[in-house]
């Protein structure tokens, strides 16, 4: 990753030199070496961007207050104000597919983007190195696909591909969907280490009794602590009032107070995504109870592949999906009611 970051920061300082962009998204460091997140650089502090196996974030979502497609008020006469450069978004392979689904849905404004395919290698997800024991964590090092741990007790080491953010063990590939330029060719890119059956885990649930999968999420939905990370992350969650915000809805509220209001604010949200979501994996990714919330949407993406073909939220700007085009060879309500119980 280190070439990498090398190339990508010569890249951004040419982009910017030339004129073609004035700011870039990309990831800051943050307190451990661990906590990365998404920040706006520009030319006077771009030596603190990162780019290492901690930028898991997806700033496809960022990109819908950077790059608007709404249009400001003006006084009428008014002089026009000077338009300003476009901003450089970062995409690693996955998020090339939010990028596209939002401009799908006219919520940001590609003119107003330059995007730059990056190579990603898989990024690695924390919680599973400590889940090996593996705690005091001061510094992590990659060789190939060892990661060597320097911790507060000693130096550790583990494989890469057994710590990976859960949507890199089913990587969708490493083939750009969308981008202005790409900073390596996708078939020179790296691989990513693995990839297992991304429907596996909801084969499971699907195999579980009713009791069985209700039992499973209202252990898993009683942890939430409804701190709302996973509806500020999704690429698809860009209402500009969400319903559980609006207090005309009846349904506003800052705490979970029973078990049905658990349910009702994931199962709504999933709804609310459902052949939108590009399977992206954020929502899991930030919850801060692990909640494997992904798998909510996921289910819904499988059966939407049964029901009514492969579909892949995000693959070309401007495909409607399934949920919202009709075709006489769609299969009856009844059907799809039949499989739901």
């Amino acid at each position: 990753m280190r070439e990498i970051k090398e190339l990508l920061v010569s890249k951004i300082n040419e982009l910017i030199d030339n004129g073609t962009v004035d700011r870039v998204i990309g990831w800051k460091a943050g307190e451990f070496c661990y906590d990365v997140s998404p920040a706006i650089f520009t030319k006077e502090n771009l030596d603190e961007l990162v780019y290492n196996s901690f930028c898991g974030a997806n700033q496809s979502k960022f990109l819908v207050g950077a790059a608007t497609m709404d249009v400001p008020f003006r006084a009428p006469n008014a002089p026009e104000p000077p338009q300003p450069k476009k901003i450089l978004a970062l995409l690693k392979p996955c998020d090339c597919y939010s990028y596209n689904q939002l401009q799908t849905e006219h919520r940001l404004d590609a003119e107003k983007v330059y995007a730059l395919g990056i190579p990603c290698t898989g990024m690695i997800d924390v919680n599973k190195i400590k889940a090996k024991g593996i705690t005091g964590i001061l510094g992590i090092e990659e060789e190939g696909d060892t990661i060597k741990v320097k911790t507060l007790y000693g130096d550790e080491e583990c494989k890469k591909s057994e710590v990976l953010l859960e949507r890199c063990m089913v990587c969708k590939g490493k083939n750009h969907v969308a981008g202005d330029e790409l900073l390596i060719p996708d078939e020179e890119a790296p691989e990513v280490p693995v990839s297992a059956d991304r429907m596996a885990e909801v084969a499971k649930l699907e195999a579980m009794t009713e009791q069985e999968r209700f039992d499973f999420w209202r252990s898993q939905l009683s942890k939430c602590i409804r701190c709302n990370a996973c509806r500020n992350a999704c690429p698809a969650c860009t209402c500009r009032t969400c319903v559980f915000d609006n207090p005309k809805s009846g349904v506003a509220a800052k705490v979970n107070n029973t078990d049905f209001e658990e349910n009702m604010f994931h199962i709504i949200r999933a709804f609310h995504v459902a052949g939108r979501c590009t399977d992206c994996g954020e929502c899991s990714r930030v919850c801060p109870q692990n909640i494997p919330l992904h798998l909510l949407n996921r289910k819904f993406i499988k059966d939407i592949d049964t029901f009514y073909g492969d579909f892949q939220a995000g693959t070309e700007v401007g495909v409607r999906g399934p949920l919202i085009s009709y075709t006489k060879e769609d299969c009856e309500p009844s059907i799809v009611m039949e499989r739901g119980n």
